[in-house]
């Protein structure tokens, strides 16, 4: 929207902190207690009490938004304002900036339509995509693999970076919160519409969720379906990245235990029992060698190749080392792989 100098989400902060337009500067013209109150008010009592309680509050909010926000803005300024359905919201706020002189504009139909819009273009410039798909057990430095090749100039969609989690039951990162299912979305239109589609775009192979987001279907399928490198590394290497990549998990015993504790069904009663005992005793590198042999590298064998179909035709690259400097010279060679595009 690169003809306004401004966009001012009319909806209450709750509303906003689900998701937003990108860029977008919340202004509510009712706060979140606010509009309970109206809205109570409404099935309590009657349409018009609704509005005349919240019309005043809608006047003051937005008097003190202009007061605070937009004092110094200059004639010429432009913002476009934007509530759930382009309703009253929207509507009562550019009223006012008109009236002080503003050419304000409001967005047709709402965050309703920006999220359809978001929703349909994903769809669109998911299926254009040319993905190249980097796969390999857990401990490959896929992740890493992939920052390196955006270091080197390649495209990247890292899906986990933009839902804030590493895709596995260690993979909450601490003090972050995962995005709501439509904020992820909206990131992911952000990144999809940065891509130049004639270029081969690097993803890491995916399951249908990430934490709690889960991919687009049209997404997901485009992945599955696309030209696979696998990433090939010894036990030990993958160990040794593993211990210097989740040290952090050694920091809080309990959560690690905790997260371990989700496990219960899918592996044997003293198998977790285990598993807790190290957790506890912050000693990571029997837990992961173990939770390796045990859940992830079987789990890896019955997902990749059950989801991605040209697992069999995967170009393998052999790492003997995933150290800092053994990762940029892995991500060269996953670069130079040429594939059938047949």
């Amino acid at each position: 929207m690169p003809r306004f100098d401004a966009i001012i989400d009319a909806r209450s902060p709750a509303e906003y902190a689900l998701d937003h337009v990108p860029g977008a500067l919340n202004c509510p013209v009712l706060d979140d207690e606010q509009r309970h109150i109206v809205g109570l008010t409404y099935v309590q009592s009657s349409a018009f009490e609704a509005r005349r309680i919240g019309g005043a509050m809608v006047a003051q909010n937005i008097a003190r938004h202009i007061q605070q926000q937009f004092h110094d803005k200059p004639q010429n300024w432009r913002p476009l304002v934007y509530c759930w359905r382009g309703g009253l919201r929207s509507s009562s706020f550019v009223t006012w900036l008109r009236l002080v002189g503003w050419d304000a504009q409001q967005l047709q139909g709402g965050y309703k339509a920006f999220r359809g819009h978001v929703i349909a273009r994903n769809d669109v410039l998911a299926r254009a995509l040319a993905l190249r798909v980097v796969c390999g057990p857990t401990g490959s430095a896929k992740t890493r693999v992939l920052h390196a090749l955006a270091r080197q100039g390649e495209q990247v969609l890292d899906l986990e970076g933009l839902a804030a989690h590493r895709g596995s039951v260690l993979g909450a990162i601490p003090g972050v919160e995962q995005p709501s299912q439509k904020a992820f979305e909206t990131r992911l239109y952000e990144a999809l519409a940065a891509l130049d589609p004639a270029r081969p775009v690097w993803v890491e192979a995916e399951s249908r969720r990430i934490g709690r987001v889960a991919l687009p279907e049209a997404l997901l399928n485009r992945l599955r379906a696309s030209p696979v490198v696998e990433i090939v590394a010894p036990v030990q290497a993958r160990l040794a990245f593993l211990l210097r990549d989740y040290a952090w998990l050694g920091d809080d015993p309990d959560a690690l235990a905790g997260k371990i504790a989700a496990l219960k069904g899918t592996q044997a009663n003293d198998t977790l029992s285990r598993w807790h005992d190290w957790a506890m005793a912050r000693q990571l590198a029997p837990l992961f060698q173990d939770m390796m042999a045990l859940h992830y590298d079987p789990l890896y064998a019955r997902s990749q190749g059950r989801h991605l179909q040209r697992l069999g035709q995967a170009a393998r690259v052999h790492a003997q080392a995933l150290n800092a400097s053994d990762i940029d010279e892995l991500a060269r060679r996953v670069a130079a792989v040429r594939f059938d595009e047949r």
